[in-house]
Parts: structure tokens; sequence; C-alpha cells
């Protein structure tokens, strides 16, 4: 059985613990320069660390599969410590192999988080699921946000020996996360009716093939412009404060999209709420491309609130079309995620390379509504899927 009603106080809690743990996963970025001169590493091994914390997101259906059998609670709880304590060691790491084994045990507990955290907050979240899944998505997003200014205000002021200190956040968080879970059964009723791996496959099917294929067609525009937009903005000849303003302003109108669109999908019903991201998502990089300047900002603030508006909607189809197995369906997405956005990012980089990164903006804004068509293959017996 699900919540009565929206528990705001409990679907914060775990969005916060979301935010905090992401907080110390954005440390690497700007960790990075710092190791390579540490270590004297050449690039392919400095692009290794970053491999090393994101592979584990292909452990995500199996942790979720765990999951749906034992204790969602746990994992929200563990995982801000864990996390914290593997990122604030990372600065005094002495040899390489022991900051790629940090950035592996980071990596384990980030995948655990998020093939459980979302389904957490989902069950918590009662009939608003769509607005749980806004609440987790900002958490990450702020977190995500905070992450690489703490790390670099900590190193500058106190010096990379006494980054370990850092981690004392995380331990405070699960410690409040295990007050406020106390009273949460360690297994929700429904985890008793999961289904066995293979026949919650085949139910899964319907839905998670033409999601997985709206998320490819989708996946070149978020790598486009999450990864490369400062890039693309200086070959264009944006002076140096636009380029680097840039992501801030993406993320500030990302944050505002997430955490309504969930909301609104509850109300007006998931699909419709899609096909406005996806639109305006091609929509607005196609003004990106025609404008020029501080005129971009308009775009990219559009760009931003459409692109990641679509994230909690997707979260949320996940869940409710699979209450007896939502963390293997969850997991099973996540990893889809990661390894449509790794290749992504590889094909962006190799356009850029041989032609430009407009013409992978381009070829990112057409495909994008590649994905239209089959939003209308998912099921249209979930209520909340009809406009």
């Amino acid at each position: 059985m699900e919540e009565a009603t929206f528990r705001t106080g409990k679907v914060s809690a775990v969005a916060t613990a979301h935010g905090v743990h992401d907080t110390y996963q954005a440390f690497l970025p700007p960790l990075l320069p710092l190791l390579i001169e540490k270590f004297s590493l050449i690039k392919t091994e400095a692009g290794l660390l970053s491999v090393f914390m994101t592979a584990p997101s292909l452990l995500q259906p199996f942790i979720g599969y765990l999951a749906d059998r034992r204790s969602l609670r746990i994992f929200v709880i563990l995982t801000p410590t864990i996390t914290a304590l593997a990122m604030s060691l990372l600065g005094i790491a002495p040899y390489y192999w022991l900051a790629a084994m940090l950035l592996i045990i980071a990596g384990l507990s980030s995948a655990s988080l998020h093939a459980t955290g979302p389904v957490l907050a989902g069950r918590l979240s009662a009939n608003r699921l769509g607005m749980g899944m806004s609440f987790w998505m900002v958490g990450g997003e702020l977190g995500r946000t905070l992450g690489p200014i703490i790390i670099v205000s900590a190193v500058s002021t106190l010096g990379m020996q006494r980054t370990p200190w850092l981690a004392v956040g995380g331990v405070l968080v699960s410690l409040w996360m295990a007050v406020q879970l106390r009273q949460l059964p360690a297994r929700h009723p429904e985890s008793h009716n999961a289904l066995p791996w293979k026949k919650a496959l085949i139910t899964m099917r319907p839905v998670l093939i033409p999601l997985s294929i709206i998320l490819i067609t989708r996946a070149l525009a978020f790598v486009s412009v999450s990864t490369y937009l400062p890039t693309f903005l200086t070959e264009e000849g944006a002076n140096l404060m636009l380029a680097g303003a840039s992501l801030s302003v993406l993320e500030a109108a990302g944050v505002i999209g997430a955490l309504l669109s969930g909301s609104l999908s509850d109300r007006i019903g998931r699909r419709p709420v899609m096909i406005f991201s996806l639109v305006s998502t091609s929509l607005f990089i196609f003004l990106l491309l025609n404008l020029h300047g501080w005129l971009q900002f308009p775009a990219l603030l559009g760009l931003g609130f459409g692109l990641l508006s679509m994230t909690p909607v997707v979260m949320a189809i996940v869940q409710e079309s699979f209450p007896e197995n939502r963390a293997l369906a969850n997991g099973i997405y996540m990893a889809v995620s990661f390894v449509s956005s790794s290749f992504a990012t590889l094909t962006v980089g190799a356009i850029g390379d041989m032609f430009s990164l407009r013409t992978a903006y381009w070829l990112s804004g057409v495909l994008v509504l590649a994905g239209l068509p089959f939003l209308f293959r998912l099921p249209a017996s979930q209520k909340t899927l009809k406009s």
C-alpha cells in the first residue's frame, strides 16, 4: 500500500540527503587538475578517474532488484557518509591506485542511492509522485551546484591535507536521516509482491523500451549543453564571462523546470509535459544557434527549463508503472541514462572534432524531436499519461 498523503517533511529529508550526497560527488571535477599535477597524470589517466566513479552506475539494476526485496531505508541513511568519506579523502590519497579505489567506493555508494532514493521518495509522495520526483531532482541539482564551490573554497583556505574534515557534513546528515526515517518500515508491503527478475523484465518492456529510445534521442542534446556549452560559446566568439556564466544560467532555469514539471504532470498528465520538454528543447537549441552575445541568455533560460523538466516526469512514469519492482525499474532507467549519456559525450566530441560543435548542436536539435513518436507508444492505460 502507498502513503495516504504527500509527506512533505520526509520527502524533503530524502531530497536533502540526495543534495548533500551529490555535493560530495561534485568534488571530482575541481580536484582533477590538482590530481593531475600531484600524480603526473596524462589526460587518459585523468579521464579514467571519472570513469571509476561513474562505471558502477551499470550495477543499478542489480542494486534495485535487491532493494525491492530488502530495506530502501538503509541505502538512503548510509550513502551520504560513505560518499562523503571517500570524496573528502581523495585530496590526501598518496597513490593513484588509492584515489581510484576511493572513487570506485564513491561510485558504488552513488549507484546505491540513485537506484533506491527516488523509490523511497516516491513511496512517501502518495498520488503526487511527480512532485516527489521534482523534490528529488532539485536536491541533486543544488548539490551539484554547491559541490565545486565548497571544495574549491576548502582547498584555497585550508589546503588539500585538511579536506577530510569536510566528511563531517555527510556523517551528520546520515545521523539525521536515521532519525527522520526511523519510523518507516524496513520493508515496504509491496516488496512481498516483487516479481522475479525475468518476469519483471518482460513486464517492463512495453514501457522501458520506448522510454529508453526517448532517452537516447534526447541524450545528444543533454550532453551538448551540459558538457560542451562553455566550449561551444567560446568557439562562437563569446567572451569568458558569458561562457562561464552560461552553465549557471542553464542550471538555475533547470532547477525551476524540474521543480514545476513534476507537480504539473500530476495534474495534466505525464505525456503533455514530456511533449513540451522535447519540443521546447529543440526550439531553444535552434534559437541559441541563431542568437549572439547576451541575447543568447533568454535561449539558455528556456533551454535549461525545457531540457531538465523531463527528468522528474520520466522517473514518475517508471515508478508508477511497476509498483512491485520500483527499484529494479528505476535502476534500469538510471543505467540506460548513464550509458546513453556516455556514448553521447563521445559522439558530440567526435562531431565537434570532425566538423564543429555548431553541427553537433544542430543535429541534437533535430534528433530530440525523433523521440516524439515513441511517447505515443507508452501504454495509454496509465491514467497519469493521459492529458
